[in-house]
């Protein structure tokens, strides 16, 4: 019930329900395949995707609340274990996906709001990893950083720590 109402809601949000659904496989297949490099060019593409219109007036666009809610539900529609706002001892990861034995953990930012480079940081600087490493499975960092003025992803780090 979940994936069906985020499937909605990401094809709402992107316009064109067949682009949406084209990229929720293409999605699938690149959290399967680990590859880093085609989820930024996903991410890009995604956001990208979203009418210039929908930014004009509307103060959300402004904030990373817009942002990962975006990102959560085009990934959320595909059904799979996700913590969005997943709570540590340390504060919260934005976006915690456990998939294909391998975690991965999103920070998102607006760049206008913090430094570049802050979203993985932040991941590291506070330990969020530590709450997944006694699984023993590789734990993904990925900072994902937004620009409100270029209305478009503009930074993307990732650093893998190897399984315990």
């Amino acid at each position: 019930m979940e994936a069906a109402l985020n499937d909605c809601l990401a094809k709402a949000m992107i316009g064109e329900p067949g682009q949406a659904s084209e990229l929720a496989s293409r999605l699938y297949d690149v959290l399967v395949g680990g590859d880093f490099e085609a989820l930024r060019a996903h991410v890009q593409a995604l956001f990208d995707a979203i009418p210039h219109q929908w930014h004009d007036n509307n103060p959300i666009a402004r904030y990373e609340g817009f942002y990962a809610s975006v990102f959560y539900s085009h990934i959320a529609a595909l059904g799979l274990d996700l913590t969005p706002e997943d709570a540590t001892s340390h504060g919260r990861i934005d976006l915690t996906l456990r998939f294909n034995a391998q975690v991965w953990l999103f920070e998102f930012k607006v760049v206008e709001l913090a430094p570049e480079g802050r979203a993985l940081q932040q991941l590291k600087d506070r330990g969020y990893a530590d709450k997944y490493r006694a699984l023993g499975l590789p734990i993904h960092l990925i900072g994902i950083e937004f620009s409100r003025e270029r209305r478009t992803l503009v930074g993307f780090e990732v650093e893998t720590l190897a399984s315990a």
